[in-house]
């Protein structure tokens, strides 16, 4: 596309530009003091049910098919889910969720997701996050997603040419990949599109559709702001964008 990522940084130059090399970058990135702090706090003290376990205790990978059509953007890892286990929505109930609905429209081998080796398997998906470190109280700054920017930009030039529906969970996410697009040339309408579960955007030719979802959170899902039946629709609706033989 020829436009800059997002957020360029110079102590620590884009060398990497196939998923396994950013996601090495991913993990060994400590651009966020507050985060790097915390992260290895929650790794350290642990959660009690959790006392046996190793804590992965870095910023979490993206994960999935590199040959994505569909990929998922959520907010940030799980403390004790993503965090521990090291695997993107791995761990935690808003991985059961997202996971087994993913398995019910046929992109998941299995319905659950529990640990890096629990042989769970995408298949035209891959799964990333506006904040690959998990930050306290769930609420990463503008200047730590900022910091994640340019991991965002790089999956998205790697996958790009395969993708055929961006789903972002939650306004946050949404917002980002907005921001993303804007960056890269997009021509956002005016007023720019606005976030609401289900809601579907069409950027022309050039780009992936978006869609829209409630972040599979306890918060939504407890209080029933989002169903099961709600989150299939969407991944059904998606894989029907996915699949189909003319998508733009």
């Amino acid at each position: 596309m020829g436009n800059k990522p997002p957020t360029q940084h110079s102590n620590t130059p884009l060398l990497h530009h196939s998923l396994p090399g950013i996601n090495a970058d991913i993990v060994a990135c400590e651009r966020c003091p507050r985060l790097r702090r915390w992260r290895l706090r929650v790794a350290r003290e642990k959660k009690r049910e959790f006392r046996e376990w190793t804590y992965w205790g870095k910023p979490v990978p993206g994960f999935g098919d590199r040959q994505a059509r569909v990929w998922i953007i959520g907010l940030a890892p799980a403390a004790h889910g993503a965090n521990r286990t090291g695997r993107m929505f791995t761990g935690d109930s808003s991985g059961d969720w997202l996971y087994r609905a993913l398995h019910r429209a046929g992109f998941a081998s299995q319905p659950t997701s529990r640990s890096r080796d629990d042989g769970m398997k995408l298949r035209g998906v891959y799964i990333s996050a506006v904040c690959r470190c998990a930050p306290p109280d769930n609420k990463p700054t503008p200047r730590e997603m900022e910091n994640c920017s340019g991991y965002l930009w790089r999956e998205f030039e790697t996958l790009r040419s395969d993708l055929r529906v961006v789903v972002c969970l939650g306004q946050i996410a949404f917002l980002n990949y907005l921001k993303l697009l804007a960056s890269a040339g997009a021509g956002l309408p005016k007023p720019r599109p606005r976030f609401a579960h289900g809601a579907g955007f069409d950027f022309g030719p050039a780009w992936p559709r978006l869609v829209a979802s409630y972040h599979p959170s306890r918060q939504n899902t407890n209080t029933r702001k989002l169903t099961e039946a709600m989150l299939d629709a969407v991944c059904l609706r998606v894989r029907a964008i996915a699949t189909a033989d003319e998508v733009r």
